[in-house]
């Protein structure tokens, strides 16, 4: 899967690397076997969610992968140092254990109730050596579950080398408990006119060189320029869908297969199966539940999209059921019917008083249930496929059925129904509110007219003529899909990775609600960015900068030959304002701020004399201690230590990985590719 690099010899350059997505530390992975681990993440992700994959999963799919590739690499010299390893039954026990690696759990989570769904997993595990697809899948996951538990290992090893000191306890909790009580002034940096504040291409510099650690980047930016053109359904559009809703709904009312003719026809596709009072949208909920069966409601109004509901059925049924199961595998049994007869004699011999667990030990197909006598712990509806979820839920307790599935015959036992609820089984069909045909010609012939129209020299000025804002996202990464927090289609981003700085795009890019123009107006390398890349962003910045050297000047003329704040408060025209009992740790002048450097200031100054001049957050503050209140001497060292301890463990790994990935040698090419 992972090759390492080639320094000579075999094919070019440019063939051995065209198709390289990454490489770290010199093991490179190439798009075959990195796209292949994308689409099996999307399908687990399809598999919990539900539906088709979309933009926005698979870009978490490739993140996902990317970072399992980055991890691994990163700290697999570390590792093969110490010789951490995952055994066999570790793994093994991460997997079926009772406490699961939380990529199974994510893996194997039933999306309608939210909770890890074990049998979910083993009905996984059984089609793994029959299907070539699911194997893959499988391996890769089992692939991270192994990855997951090393970088775990390796961050408790890191956890255990840290410690803590009394002096360092008892300096923490001084910073907690110490309190200090205080008099400011302030001056705040809107009492000095923006029109006063000249700024130079000095003072720029002089913030930038003060604060050049804020500037550093871990990966390449653009900044791209863009027009967004709104193509967002109107008024017209959401009277066209309601239309076609009522029509739909006078045609369910009649339709002879109810979750056929919804399945066809509705935008969104719903499981047809029994669901109780909270599982609907509110809409829905609030009526289904109340009428009759075969009574078709709505349409309502629930998240942009208009929706209908036949009630097909209604029961009174458990809200869980505790059972057990015998699995007997029909290719094994010579057969379907040679199956259901052996189940029937085994049903026989639980009737006549035969031990059920025994039996399931002897005669069990299910590797995972067999180990406990058959048991499946207690579920709720939609853990099980329908066959043996009819026969439970709509059976009583004690009874002994005998049922068919997918995976094979199956004699059930019911040990205990728990709960009762209405359950409605409910046809859905919902039509998501769109832009109609006008709409959108409308806003593509706006967004061509400007793309027509524009240079890089007048972009912002032709998209103003034609009613549009020009706005600038500087920090865009390469594996965004978003333009200051709104959606943009991943082929934007990749051309603005390919284009030349000034380039303005050749293509109207489109999301599902806008069509956008970019152009591509700076280009950002890896490390610290230009003074000239940041200025437009560090421009209020250096603002209060420069006010706060006029409102210093302000306050030194003041303090001059003045004993005590209030004589500093009357210089300047203000009053100082008292404050009472604030720690160390939590730096927040009431009423006004967090101020560190103000806070900072007062627990390192003597009692009863004026500061000097300290520049804040919100403005220019004078400050003068009245007294501090020291707690009581600490009364659990141990435990101050060991919830010290446990925080600075935390930090510790997050601190190593930075430092190692800061020192890696990494090249990132997933946006030639994805």
């Amino acid at each position: 899967m992972f090759t390492r690099r080639c320094r000579s010899g075999g094919a070019p350059f440019w063939a051995r690397h065209q198709n390289r997505v990454g490489e770290v530390n010199g093991t490179e992975i190439e798009y075959p076997a990195f796209n292949q681990q994308v689409e099996q993440t999307e399908e687990m992700f399809k598999q919990q969610m539900g539906g088709a994959v979309t933009p926005q999963m698979r870009t978490y799919a490739v993140q996902q992968v990317w970072n399992q590739f980055l991890s691994r690499e990163i700290l697999k010299k570390e590792i093969e140092k110490i010789g951490l390893t995952v055994g066999k039954e570790e793994l093994n026990d991460l997997v079926k254990g009772p406490n699961p690696s939380p990529q199974i759990v994510q893996a194997f989570t039933n999306p309608q109730t939210g909770q890890f769904d074990h049998s979910q997993l083993m009905t996984f595990l059984g089609q793994v050596n029959n299907n070539p697809a699911v194997y893959d899948q499988w391996n890769t996951l089992l692939e991270g579950v192994r990855d997951e538990r090393l970088s775990s290992k390796y961050g408790e090893l890191l956890s255990n080398s840290v410690y803590v000191t009394s002096l360092e306890a008892n300096e923490e909790y001084q910073e907690r408990n110490k309190l200090a009580n205080f008099k400011y002034i302030l001056l705040d940096y809107a009492s000095v006119k923006d029109a006063d504040a000249k700024l130079t291409d000095a003072d720029y510099q002089e913030y930038y060189d003060e604060h050049k650690n804020m500037f550093k980047t871990q990966e390449e930016t653009r900044a791209i320029q863009y027009v967004t053109v709104d193509a967002k359904p109107l008024a017209k559009d959401s009277l066209a869908v309601k239309e076609t809703i009522n029509k739909l709904k006078q045609d369910l009312i009649v339709a002879k297969d109810d979750s056929l003719f919804a399945s066809i026809n509705s935008d969104n596709k719903y499981p047809f199966t029994y669901v109780k009072k909270g599982q609907l949208s509110p809409s829905l909920d609030s009526v289904v539940f109340n009428v009759a069966a075969g009574t078709t409601v709505g349409p309502f109004l629930n998240n942009n999209a208009y929706e209908i509901a036949k009630v097909v059925s209604t029961i009174v049924s458990p809200d869980s059921v505790k059972a057990s199961h015998i699995l007997l595998d029909p290719t094994a049994e010579g057969g379907v019917d040679k199956a259901l007869a052996k189940a029937d004699s085994i049903k026989g011999l639980i009737q006549k008083g035969d031990n059920f667990a025994a039996l399931a030990v002897q005669f069990s197909k299910d590797p995972e249930s067999k180990t406990n006598g058959g048991e499946l712990g207690t579920f709720t509806r939609g853990r099980m496929v329908p066959e043996f979820e009819n026969a439970v839920f709509e059976g009583k307790t004690g009874d002994i059925k005998v049922v068919k599935s997918q995976f094979g015959v199956h004699i059930i036992k019911i040990e205990k129904q728990t709960g009762s609820s209405k359950y409605a089984k409910v046809a859905i069909i919902d039509k998501v509110i769109s832009s109609g045909k006008e709409t959108l010609n409308n806003a593509h012939s706006k967004a061509t007219a400007f793309l027509s129209a524009a240079t890089a020299q007048n972009f912002a000025q032709e998209a103003k003529k034609l009613g549009l804002e020009a706005k600038t996202a500087s920090r865009v990464t390469a594996m965004d899909n978003v333009l200051d927090g709104n959606e943009a289609p991943r082929d934007l981003i990749k051309w603005a990775f390919d284009a030349k700085k000034g380039d303005i795009s050749d293509k109207v890019f489109e999301t599902e609600t806008s069509y956008i123009l970019a152009s591509l107006v700076d280009i950002q390398p890896k490390g610290t960015l230009s003074l000239e890349a940041v200025k437009k962003d560090i421009e209020p910045a250096v603002r209060n900068m420069v006010k706060a050297k006029i409102l210093k000047e302000k306050f030194d003329k003041a303090l001059a030959g003045a004993s005590s704040i209030d004589q500093v408060a009357q210089k300047v025209g203000k009053s100082a304002i008292n404050v009472e009992n604030v720690v160390f740790a939590n730096p927040v002048i009431p009423g006004v701020a967090l101020e560190n450097k103000v806070v900072g200031t007062v627990f390192g100054l003597q009692p009863n004399k004026p500061s000097k001049a300290i520049e804040g957050s919100t403005g220019v503050y004078v400050v003068q201690v009245n007294g501090f209140t020291n707690p009581a001497a600490i009364s659990d060292i141990n435990g101050q230590k060991k919830q010290m301890l446990a925080a600075k463990a935390q930090r510790a790994w997050g601190s190593i990985f930075r430092a190692l990935q800061d020192k890696a040698e990494i090249i990132d090419n997933r946006v030639k590719f994805f």
